[in-house]
């Protein structure tokens, strides 16, 4: 990788006073840790403990791994008067979602070894092995590389693995998308060499060699997220991506992309000043830019970002302070071009496709549910190991998707009865009496990983999908596809205020109950009601499903007769006003 685009790094804009603001502790730990180095090394090689030290917890991120603890072993583990049960996420970066099923085995067999038998596909297309254990944090790392994949940029102020739409029998746009949005993610990869040097035993480079030419010592303000769209499907959720590309085709050819930019679902509950926001549109590029486009959005974000206070430094806000107008200008006045006028398109949906489907290059793909993306294997459906061996036998490709599910991909007709006959063995085939609200749900992992979240959300979400199934069966509305989406806290990594139903948690047993997003992805819900106990989540729920079964028009969907029928109002400004979300 040449990175031809590349500009040298340009002073980082603090402030527009003259007397700015001090740098959050982020910046100085990113500034002193010798291009993600930090003490990372002398950290794993510390015995002592099972956590690493505070400082590099941070420089981890950007090396793919969170370090966390076991919350349901907190309380005894402190009268035992003994540390946290620490255990580490690694994050595995899968540009476009697309992996060979070599790739597949290696990581199913790192899960079985070091990730308690259990594999996670994550909302942003990438692998999440869970509960690894810091002697064996090396080990695993080098067991990624073995794959011939890596979780460097996988986390941290960096661009994050890119996304594209993996459903190849929409279009013959999806292999050139695919190839687009790898070229991105190459091109946006970090230089440092940290990464080798600490997981892979690389040789060192000393300071005065290394630079980051695109980077720069102190990195981005806040992480990046870019994703590619392909029309008429809307999985990725673009509108919540910093940087989108919306496929734009004719007769089969790929011409280029409308460009979005500004999208970001987190906030914090406390803070007034944090909203989710959906992207703007802000023109169209030709196929050849398009490295070229992301690299100098980017550096937009890089150089005007929030460096003092980090919940107000991704880049919507930088758009929402400054305006969209000045956004393009100064990204036109970096690319010496002006953007064309945006093409016509349009979404239909944001779910996916399950069941088998031909592509258009005559091979076959199968849609496959996994409930909230988590792989194991359990007495009644022995997931993980039905995927093992498929993958053994598969020539094709696997496909995560953006909803947490997974394309079998590339079946050719000689091969579809074998695949097809161990789906049925391992009761993988997607079967009939599986709800459309089911098939089109999504939570974060949440507790007991997660030291964020508020609230249950993995472990919780599929049960109260089948409360609420004995109202949708009683509905007739079995086949509906409501997308019903729930996160522990309100980051939103399972993108809930895109959910005709979201759930934000609050409290233990707590959750905030948000209607009225567009199915296509294109509006945000808004607050229904606050901190509303589990218990009491079905009995506010079924009523509106009563209705909409009954009152809806031709063709409505659960999100938009929520608005019609006066529940909430629409959003209508591309963001979640706080005073809105508070209500």
């Amino acid at each position: 990788d040449e990175r031809p685009l590349i500009t040298k790094f340009q002073p980082i804009m603090i402030s527009d006073h003259a007397d700015p603001k001090p740098l959050s502790k982020a910046e100085v730990l990113k500034e002193a840790s010798h291009y993600l180095r930090g003490t990372l090394a002398a950290s794993l090689e510390d015995r002592t403990t099972g956590s690493i030290a505070d400082e590099d917890t941070n420089i981890s991120k950007f090396h793919g791994i969170y370090q966390q603890d076991h919350r349901d072993q907190r309380s005894e583990r402190k009268k035992a008067g003994l540390e946290k049960a620490f255990i580490f996420m690694i994050r595995i970066r899968v540009p476009g979602g697309v992996c060979t099923p070599e790739q597949w085995l290696k990581i199913d067999a790192l899960a079985d070894q070091y990730g308690s038998h259990t594999l996670k596909l994550t909302t942003r297309q990438a692998f999440q092995l869970h509960f690894v254990t810091k002697d064996v944090l090396k080990t695993t790392m080098q067991g990624i590389n073995s794959a011939v994949m890596d979780c460097i940029a996988a986390c941290g102020d960096v661009n994050r693995n890119v996304m594209a739409n993996p459903n190849p029998w929409q279009s013959a746009l999806h292999a050139p998308v695919l190839d687009d949005a790898r070229a991105v993610s190459t091109h946006l990869t970090p230089s440092t060499s940290a990464y080798h040097e600490i997981w892979l035993d690389g040789e060192k480079v000393s300071d005065e060699v290394e630079e980051e030419p695109l980077y720069g010592k102190t990195y981005l303000p806040r992480k990046f997220k870019t994703g590619f769209a392909v029309p008429p499907s809307n999985d990725i959720d673009v509108y919540t991506q910093d940087l989108g590309f919306i496929a734009i085709g004719e007769d089969g050819k790929l011409l280029g992309y409308n460009l979005s930019v500004g999208g970001g679902l987190g906030m914090s509950h406390s803070d007034t000043k944090t909203y989710p926001r959906l992207a703007n549109i802000i023109g169209y590029l030709p196929r050849e830019k398009v490295v070229e486009v992301a690299e100098k959005v980017l550096t937009v974000h890089r150089d005007f970002g929030d460096r003092t206070n980090r919940k107000h430094a991704r880049l919507k806000y930088t758009i929402e302070d400054r305006g969209v107008d000045w956004f393009k200008n100064e990204l036109e006045s970096r690319l010496g071009w002006n953007l064309g006028e945006a093409r016509p398109f349009e979404f239909t949906s944001s779910g996916d496709r399950y069941g088998w489907s031909e592509g258009t290059d005559g091979r076959w793909n199968y849609g496959l549910f996994i409930q909230n993306g988590r792989l194991r294997d359990t007495d009644d459906l022995p997931a993980k190991t039905g995927l093992r061996e498929i993958a053994k036998v598969h020539t094709g490709d696997f496909r995560l998707t953006a909803n947490q599910n997974l394309v079998i991909g590339g079946v050719t007709a000689e091969q579809k009865p074998r695949i097809a006959a161990l789906l049925q063995q391992y009761k993988l085939d997607v079967p009939e009496r599986i709800t459309g609200l089911r098939l089109n749900s999504m939570a974060c992992v949440a507790l007991p990983t997660c030291g964020l979240a508020l609230a249950e959300s993995e472990r919780y979400l599929p049960q109260l999908v089948s409360d609420l199934d004995e109202v949708i069966e009683e509905c007739g509305l079995h086949h509906d596809a409501i997308l019903i989406r729930m996160t522990g806290c309100p980051n939103g990594c399972a993108r809930p205020y895109l959910g005709e139903i979201g759930f934000v948690g609050r409290a233990p047993g707590k959750y905030n109950i948000y209607l009225g997003a567009a199915h296509d992805g294109s509006r945000l819900n808004k607050l229904y009601k606050p901190s509303v106990k589990a218990e009491e989540i079905v009995n506010e729920l079924a009523p509106i499903i009563r209705r909409y079964a009954t009152e809806r028009q031709e063709g409505e969907h659960f999100g938009d007769f929520t608005i019609r029928a006066g529940y909430v109002k629409a959003t209508t400004e591309g963001r979640l006003f706080h005073e809105e979300i508070m209500a």
